[in-house]
């Protein structure tokens, strides 16, 4: 919940600052399309897709900062198998056992290994953004949904864009953070060698293993941040407005 609160909240100031730059490429044309096919004056500037994608993109590179040492430890600790062998005690014995381990071992920046493959890997934000953007205009513009029923639908399905696009960057990213730390024993030297040893040992399958759980998850999850999100916002608008 944390990560979601610095992500949208990030979003919603990258997208004021987008908006105060006059570019056409960043901006909406200045009409809407009303259901019924009728073409209206829109009184106030609004982004563009692109320029949701660009806000979506800069606020998944904030979130990284934060997610990239909370993932990485948690890609450890996933990855202990002492539960199928009783007599071998974990090398973790939970999240703080694990950073400090790590920093002694390795430094303290070391528990942000993997942060370039999650800036990649939210690179991606951008597709989700962006077509939550157009599927939004097109609800407006072609069905008699309410707000909320549209933010419930545009971000369930403008989820599922983001993880069609982005699912094999996080299998890479994943492999990366369960690496070896000590530079002897790393088996993979940057982002694509660990893409290719996927490749390698599982053909381009390899790339989406555990896809359809994931895809799965992805649409009531977002589908509910998104609407709570916007409701809130739409408060707050009503709230500057008056």
């Amino acid at each position: 919940m944390f990560m979601d609160s610095v992500m949208l909240g990030s979003l919603s100031n990258y997208r004021q600052l987008l908006l105060d730059i006059d570019s056409p490429f960043l901006r909406a044309k200045p009409h809407l399309t009303e259901p019924g096919g009728r073409s209206v004056d829109d009184p106030v500037p609004r982004l563009s897709a692109a320029g949701h994608g660009i806000a979506g993109m800069f606020a998944g590179w904030t979130v990284s900062f934060i997610a990239a040492p909370i993932e990485h430890v948690k890609a450890r600790l996933q990855v202990q198998y002492h539960g199928r062998h009783p007599t071998l005690k974990p090398r973790y014995t939970g999240p703080i056992d694990c950073i400090l381990k790590l920093s002694r071992t390795h430094g303290v920046l070391s528990i942000f290994h993997g942060l370039r493959a999650t800036l990649l890997f939210r690179t991606f934000f951008f597709f989700w953004w962006s077509s939550y953007d157009v599927i939004t205009r097109y609800l407006q513009s072609h069905t008699a949904l309410s707000a909320p029923a549209i933010n419930f639908w545009a971000g369930g399905l403008s989820a599922q864009v983001f993880w069609l696009t982005s699912y094999p960057s996080d299998v890479v990213k994943q492999r990366i953070m369960t690496d070896e730390l000590a530079v002897d024993k790393r088996r993979y030297a940057n982002w694509w060698r660990a893409a290719r040893a996927i490749y390698v040992e599982h053909g381009p399958a390899g790339f989406w293993r555990g896809f359809v759980p994931c895809f799965l998850r992805a649409f009531p999850a977002n589908a509910a941040a998104l609407v709570a999100f916007e409701t809130v916002m739409r408060g707050l608008q009503r709230i500057e407005d008056s």
